[in-house]
């Protein structure tokens, strides 16, 4: 589990993330806010304590942040990989520029390009258990998904619906573009350095007694070429923020889309839209998607992601991967 954070908004503006466990404490410094940027400090299992909900309701969002964190519980079930919620949205979903999930609660319902229909909080939670855990969501409207939905609201607590998504700060992995075209090559000697220490020279990450600590980056175990992160500027944003852990921002931006770009060469299992023509899937998803990943592409003679392994599961698509239209 990772450890609880305070996130304070300083008078100059700095944002720290200071982490309140005694035994291991660090402090943070993120960039300033811009100019008109929105400024939230999600509250904390402690503030749950504090206030005045509803005791049935503070045992839900309970439920809720320990779904989050270990989402690795219901393996089998409706997680197919080796990934946690917490495995993208670091600091339990709390931490700026670690795609923070409260925004999520105050931007839904909205249009989304991926699926091409509006989307709510629970369908955007459910592309995620498709997508990013490889697997099939908790039905809407069940217990579990009320839980996680419960969760994200609660972190957004106080923050105005409907606040422009690109005025809120910290909100996913920005990165500006590299200076040049992104290597694969040089990422390669990068990953080696930098990154095989917790995620394994083979990219498999590591289990200790069986539980999953740092999550695999490609393979069976790992998100499909359906995951937003599979995008390389999304991951590019992600290591150059969040990686090495604990050293945020300690690779250049360079690095960053040079690691990006070896890391999603690498195969996993099949994006769950495919036609059973990886061709033709990156075509039908190109303008809205794949012009951001390597799906489809050649690689060292190889077209990346030719081929029907579906990982750790024996199905292809969940069944809520469905068109919603209102005409």
């Amino acid at each position: 589990m990772f450890p609880k954070y305070s996130i304070l908004v300083l008078a100059l503006s700095t944002v720290s993330v200071v982490s309140q466990a005694q035994e291991n404490p660090w402090q943070v410094t993120f960039p300033e806010p811009k100019e008109g940027q929105y400024v939230h400090t999600p509250p904390t299992l402690e503030d749950l304590e504090a206030s005045n909900l509803h005791p049935e309701l503070k045992r839900v969002i309970r439920r809720g942040h320990d779904l989050f964190v270990n989402t690795q519980q219901l393996r089998g079930e409706n997680v197919f990989n080796d990934m946690n919620c917490s495995s993208c949205h670091l600091g339990e979903g709390r931490l700026p520029f670690a795609t923070p999930i409260w925004a999520a609660a105050v931007t839904l319902p909205d249009y989304r390009p991926k699926n091409d229909h509006v989307n709510n909080l629970e369908e955007r939670i459910a592309g995620c258990f498709s997508y990013s855990m490889n697997g099939t969501p908790p039905e809407y409207g069940s217990d579990n998904m009320l839980a996680l939905a419960a969760y994200h609201n609660w972190l957004a607590k106080g923050v105005p619906i409907y606040q422009p998504g690109n005025t809120l700060y910290g909100r996913g992995y920005p990165i500006e573009k590299p200076e040049r075209e992104a290597s694969w090559e040089k990422g390669a000697d990068l990953y080696q350095v930098h990154c095989s220490l917790c995620h394994a020279e083979d990219g498999q990450g590591l289990k200790v007694r069986g539980e999953v600590q740092f999550p695999p980056l490609w393979g069976d175990d790992s998100y499909n070429w359906g995951a937003g992160i599979s995008r390389v500027f999304t991951l590019a944003g992600f290591i150059h923020h969040n990686m090495p852990l604990g050293q945020p921002r300690s690779l250049s931006v360079q690095d960053s889309w040079d690691l990006a770009a070896y890391i999603n060469r690498q195969e996993r299992p099949q994006d769950p839209r495919y036609t059973g023509d990886v061709v033709e899937t990156r075509e039908k998803y190109l303008d809205t998607f794949h012009t951001h990943t390597q799906y489809g592409l050649e690689h060292q003679g190889q077209l990346l992601g030719d081929h029907e392994n579906t990982g750790g599961k024996d199905f292809l698509k969940p069944e809520v991967l469905k068109p919603r239209t209102y005409r």
